[in-house]
């Protein structure tokens, strides 16, 4: 296959790239470096089936000559410190990014992958989650950029479907984590990894007794490449249904770095979801598909990542937010 991936120096993007390439793949990957990591794509440079554009999607896609078989959509920032600091961005790449990938996939005769997330249900009054379940989002909140473009992007692409009868898949990314992410991107992985490494407390915020679920990045992109393969348009959810409060997982977390390290509670940041779980029927049903890396081995593969590139410099002590990007 052909493929043009945005988002391929980011987090997912990288992980997603490296399978594409290995499976002998050809990929085209495009990024702006907004959120993204140089290093990310430096990995890839000297293979003879990748090639790299330096452009912003939200502004358009380059000029492609040969035929593309998938355009698959995942630019954004997606870590509530990034989102937060560039709002308009954040909005745009959901709204103008999506649609010019939608385009090049209808000149191309390509399908259309969109890399969609749980945030779309917001403060969730149904739990689990369910593909079903319309989500309760606070539109004007500061999280209100990511999860709205992300509404529109599910809706645009849909649109896409229904009135030029473009094939598309759509995914919803519950909390993801593994090597390569930013140390710096806030997320409850990260921020508790970065902080334990350093010698530091590790931040709660709250009581810590809201929940989240844990998926390995491994396990993401299996699920992402079995929907590749399927005929079916409709968002599907992708995450792991074990489900730990937030003080649980910091628990984990130190008593695998440093036992003797403290954890600090904080206030809560605005429009903090309480609950975060998968409902993965669907995925299981449609695509023989449930998380197979445990939490412990996962960690394990994240915490030699961060140690293997760990700086001496305190990491910064940002939201306890998690988002899948």
């Amino acid at each position: 296959m052909r493929v043009l991936l945005t988002g391929s120096a980011g987090f997912i993007g990288s992980h997603l790239t490296e399978y594409f390439l290995d499976a002998g793949h050809q990929v085209i990957g495009v990024d702006n470096y907004l959120s993204g990591q140089r290093q990310n794509t430096e990995r890839f440079l000297t293979h003879p089936c990748f090639e790299f554009i330096e452009a912003d999607v939200s502004a358009g896609l380059p000029e492609v000559k040969e035929k593309l078989d998938w355009v698959l959509h995942f630019a954004s920032p997606a870590s509530p410190p990034h989102y937060q600091q560039f709002p308009v961005e954040t909005l745009m790449v959901g709204a103008q990014g999506t649609q010019h990938g939608l385009e090049l996939a209808r000149q191309h005769g390509a399908k259309f992958f969109l890399a969609s997330t749980s945030e779309v249900y917001g403060d969730p009054l149904v739990h689990p989650q369910p593909e079903s379940y319309w989500g309760h989002v606070n539109p004007n909140g500061v999280r209100s950029c990511y999860d709205e473009a992300k509404r529109y992007a599910e809706a645009i692409t849909l649109a896409y479907h229904r009135h030029h009868a473009l094939d598309i898949r759509i995914i919803r990314i519950f909390n993801t984590y593994g090597p390569r992410m930013r140390a710096d991107d806030g997320r409850v992985v990260t921020n508790f990894v970065s902080q334990a490494l350093a010698g530091l407390p590790l931040t709660v915020y709250g009581d810590g007794l809201q929940t989240r679920s844990f998926q390995y990045v491994d396990d993401l992109v299996e699920g992402i490449v079995r929907l590749m393969n399927v005929m079916y348009h409709a968002p599907v959810n992708l995450g792991n249904p074990d489900e730990y409060t937030v003080l649980d997982f910091a628990r984990i977390i130190r008593d695998r770095i440093d036992p003797a390290l403290s954890i600090l509670h904080e206030p809560v940041p605005a429009d903090d979801p309480r609950q975060r779980k998968p409902d993965i029927s669907l995925a299981k049903q449609l695509l023989g598909w449930e998380p197979q890396i445990s939490l412990k081995r996962g960690l394990e593969l994240t915490i030699e990542s961060f140690q293997q590139h760990a700086k001496p410099s305190e990491p910064p002590r940002l939201a306890e937010h998690w988002s899948p990007f």
